[in-house]
């Protein structure tokens, strides 16, 4: 159950959140930081 969710929300940040892989990491807002640990998190529960 708890993996079905967090593929469903993998999803659903594929659709919505902006994607960062053309872009400087080194660059990024904290905001944009944050977005990309949050997609990392979700990812990797989605996979496990």
């Amino acid at each position: 159950m708890k993996k079905i969710a967090f593929q469903i929300l993998a999803q659903l940040n594929k659709l919505i959140l902006p994607r960062y892989s053309q872009r400087d990491i080194t660059k990024l807002s904290k905001l944009d930081k944050a977005l990309v640990a949050y997609r990392y998190w979700v990812t990797i529960h989605a996979i496990e």
